[in-house]
């Protein structure tokens, strides 16, 4: 007879399941309480570890989770800028914070079925990779999915947090996926900023878009939108 999953796997494993995931979480035979661990536990690249990082917003002590490559350092001054308002910083989320707010323990921090509401950004460096690996809810559970399908499954924003030189066209690239496995007519706008035209491309240095998809974008069908996402994803490749 099997030994029963955890209570947090178990979590997991009911949230993946209700939401159509095919990849059931795994456990492993040893912990992997660190990025490093858990790429040397499957064989993958470290960047390929999606790791989950809490921080506390203070001073209303909301949860903000990153979701990153375990290549990766977040930088606090670019998360600070979409996560906080007027009057507002992040600070130190201790091992308390984190079991209370997500109902997991650090090591072990799943992005999905969390305990309590938080605000949720994935970053953009994920989508360097076909699949990533995220922790299920334990220090030996894990579960596999492309970056894609994590953000579907957390519903999170993506986003650049990642220290060093601002990734606008990796961004452009990750929203890009999203968008093409997105059904329905609700197709968000490539607007970064105030446009700003290259001279030499005849794109925008920000969505890069060229002047006629940013003047007929409000008219063009979701179909028609979508091309242009498509379009935007081929240039930032370039």
């Amino acid at each position: 007879m099997s030994q029963a999953l955890p209570e947090g796997v178990q979590r997991v494993a009911a949230c993946l399941a209700e939401r159509g995931h095919a990849h059931a979480p795994r456990m492993l035979a040893d912990a992997a309480r660190s990025a490093q661990e858990a790429a040397e536990a499957l064989g993958v690249a470290i960047g390929q570890i999606a790791k989950s990082i809490i921080f506390k917003r203070l001073p209303d002590e909301v949860a903000v989770m990153v979701v990153t490559s375990g290549d990766q350092r977040v930088d606090e001054k670019k998360l600070t800028l979409l996560v906080c308002g007027p009057g507002q910083k992040l600070g130190r989320a201790d091992a308390d914070f984190v079991k209370a707010r997500t109902g997991f323990s650090i090591g072990g921090v799943s992005p999905v079925a969390h305990a309590t509401p938080l605000v949720q950004v994935l970053d953009a460096s994920l989508f360097r990779f076909a699949q990533v690996w995220a922790a299920a809810g334990h220090t030996h559970g894990v579960f596999p999915a492309t970056p894609v399908q994590l953000a579907q499954l957390t519903g999170a924003r993506i986003v650049d947090v990642a220290q060093g030189e601002p990734g606008a066209h990796a961004l452009l690239r990750a929203q890009a996926a999203v968008v093409a496995a997105q059904a329905g007519d609700d197709v968000p706008s490539p607007c970064i900023s105030v446009c700003q035209m290259n001279a030499d491309t005849g794109l925008c240095q920000g969505c890069l878009r060229r002047i006629d998809e940013i003047i007929d974008w409000s008219r063009r069908t979701p179909t028609a939108r979508r091309a242009v996402w498509a379009s935007i994803a081929q240039r930032s490749a370039g």
